[in-house]
């Protein structure tokens, strides 16, 4: 039988490579595959989570008549926050900061990442590509208003959800 074990420096396993990088602070050069999918499954159960289950959830609360606006409601919200995330919630979440206009960065993380403008196509975050991470962390910011819709159900008007929701 051959042995197959490589030795000496080439014989880093890639648990210890990842952790090599990320105590270094250096983004990894190449995405995982297996990291990747588990992020579009988790993406996609986050979503499944506000769309049909907050929305028929909250709809099973209130009356019948309201029940197709609190169903519109967790979908507009949804495209509200959707278009949001990728106007300016992305960068100023997880932007660096150095945006051109004086102060303007310091407090968030400006607006150079905005409209997705400053990724790369090939660019990760850790082990996975960063438009995964964008749509990753577009659904939590999806899901956290949507969360308030059964607080004030029957009690808002549609627009006045999207405008708090927005802000």
């Amino acid at each position: 039988m051959i042995n197959t074990r490589p030795t000496g420096r080439a014989g880093l396993t890639r648990a210890a490579i990842m952790l090599v990088t990320m105590l270094s602070g250096a983004g990894a050069a190449w995405a995982d595959t297996g990291d990747t999918a588990w992020i579009l499954t988790s993406t996609a159960l986050v979503l499944f989570m506000t769309l049909p289950g907050l929305a028929l959830f909250y709809g099973g609360l209130v009356q019948w008549k309201n029940l197709l606006s609190v169903l519109s409601q967790c979908l507009a919200i949804a495209c509200l926050m959707s278009v949001l995330w990728f106007v300016a919630g992305y960068s100023i979440a997880f932007g660096d900061g150095n945006w051109p206009a004086a102060g303007a960065g310091q407090m968030w993380g400006g607006l150079g990442k905005a409209f997705l403008a400053g990724i790369a196509p090939g660019a990760t975050v850790g082990t996975i590509p960063e438009t995964v991470f964008v749509m990753f962390q577009m659904t939590f910011a999806i899901i956290t208003p949507a969360l308030i819709v059964g607080a004030y159900a029957e009690r808002v008007n549609f627009a006045a959800v999207l405008a708090f929701s927005g802000l």
